[in-house]
C-alpha cells in the first residue's frame, strides 16, 4: 500500500535520518534509520574487504538507533572484542548527531573465509563479548554493558542485551545494500546503503511485560527460563518486523515513513521529528599533540622517522604530522 507522507503534513525524514515513532494500539515504541551518504563515505575511506565493510555497516546502523535515543549531551560507543578474525569494531556516536566507525581485522583470516563462502557476520566476530558505553560527561557516571558473543548477529546481540539487562522485550532488523548505478555514457557506479529498525514493548501496566523477575545468571540462552506468556501485542508487532525484507530497509526509493505505514497502518503509527546522522570524526590536532605529551621520551623516539611524527587517526584516516622538538 503506498503512502505519501506529504499528504499528510509529514516532511520525509529522508537518507542519513533517524524517525522515532509509537505504534500506541501495540504498546510499542521504536526507531528506523535510512543510511546513505554517510555510510558510503564510512565505508569508502576504510576500503575494507567486502564482508568487513558490511558487518561495519551494521554495527553503525544499530548504533544510529541506540545512540540517537540520548537525551542529554553524551556519546554512545558499541565495541566488539573478539577472537574472529574481525578482532574489533568500535561505532562511536556522539550527540546530537556525529558518528564514526572503524574495524581491526586478520586480512589473511578474512580472505581464508571469503574464498571458503564462510565469511558470515557471525564467523567473522567469533567469540568474545560486546560493550555498550553511554559516557554523559566528566560529570556524570558512565555506564556500560556488556553481552557475550558466541556465534550470533548483531541482531541477536540487541535483542538478548535489551531482554537480560533491561528486560525489555526487543525486536530488531539490520541491513546493508550496495546500488550499482550507470548513467548513459558513463562507468558503472557503485555506493553503499543500510537501514534498520527496532521496536521495544513498553506497555503502561508493567505485568503485561510477562518477564522473568531476575536475570538468569549464566545459565545458557535456550535454557527455559520459566513460562511467561507472551503479550498477544508484542507477539503481533514483533510478527510484523520479522516480516521486514532486506530491499526495504536499503532501497533508497522505500522511505522510512512508507515502510512504517506499510508495518503499523492498521494499528495506527505516530511518527515523530527525525534525528539527522552526521559522518563527523572528533580527531584533531590539538587533542592528539595533548596525548602526545603523555608519552615517554623512549615512546616518542620510536614513533619518530625523519624527525617527524606521524599519527593516523583510525576513524577518518586524516594523517597528522609533528616535528619531534615540539613533542
Amino acid at each position: 500500500m503506498a503512502f505519501d507522507p506529504e499528504e499528510f503534513g509529514v516532511t520525509p525524514a529522508g537518507p542519513d535520518a533517524v524517525r522515532p515513532f509509537s505504534v500506541e494500539g501495540l504498546d510499542v515504541r521504536g526507531r528506523a534509520v535510512s543510511l546513505g551518504p554517510v555510510i558510503a563515505a564510512i565505508i569508502d575511506r576504510h576500503a575494507y574487504p567486502e564482508p568487513v565493510s558490511r558487518l561495519l555497516a551494521e554495527a553503525v546502523v544499530l548504533t544510529s538507533l541506540l545512540g540517537t535515543s540520548l537525551k542529554f549531551e553524551g556519546r554512545f560507543t558499541l565495541q566488539t572484542k573478539t577472537d574472529g578474525p574481525v578482532s574489533m569494531l568500535v561505532v562511536d556516536f556522539s550527540s546530537p548527531d556525529a558518528i564514526r566507525a572503524c574495524a581491526s581485522f586478520d586480512e589473511a583470516q578474512v580472505l581464508d573465509l571469503m574464498d571458503a563462502g564462510k565469511a558470515s557476520p557471525e564467523a567473522l566476530l567469533g567469540r568474545g563479548y560486546l560493550a555498550m558505553t553511554i559516557d554523559q560527561g566528566q560529570h556524570m557516571q558512565r555506564y556500560q554493558g556488556m553481552v557475550e558473543l558466541d556465534g550470533i548477529s548483531l541482531e541477536e546481540v540487541a535483542r538478548r542485551y535489551f531482554a537480560r539487562s533491561e528486560q525489555i522485550p526487543t525486536e530488531v532488523r539490520l541491513a546493508v545494500g550496495e546500488l550499482f548505478t550507470r548513467a548513459e555514457g558513463e562507468a558503472p557506479a557503485h555506493s553503499w546503503t543500510a537501514g534498520g529498525i527496532l521496536i521495544q514493548f513498553l506497555p503502561e501496566a508493567p505485568e503485561r511485560m510477562r518477564q522473568a523477575d531476575l536475570d538468569p545468571g549464566d545459565a545458557p540462552y535456550e535454557t527455559d527460563e520459566g513460562d511467561f506468556e507472551e503479550d498477544d501485542a508484542w507477539v503481533e508487532a514483533r510478527a510484523l518486523v520479522e516480516t521486514v525484507k532486506d530491499v526495504e530497509l536499503t532501497d533508497p526509493e522505500i522511505s522510512v515513513e512508507n515502510l512504517l505505514f506499510r508495518l503499523f497502518h492498521e494499528r495506527g503509527v505516530r511518527l515523530y521529528e527525525p534525528q539527522k546522522i552526521a559522518d563527523k570524526c572528533r580527531c584533531s590536532r590539538e587533542r592528539i599533540e595533548s596525548v602526545l605529551e603523555t608519552f615517554t621520551a623512549e615512546e616518542v623516539e620510536d614513533m619518530t622517522v625523519d624527525g617527524k611524527i606521524v599519527v593516523k587517526c583510525e576513524f577518518c584516516s586524516t594523517s597528522y604530522g609533528f616535528d619531534k622538538a615540539r613533542t
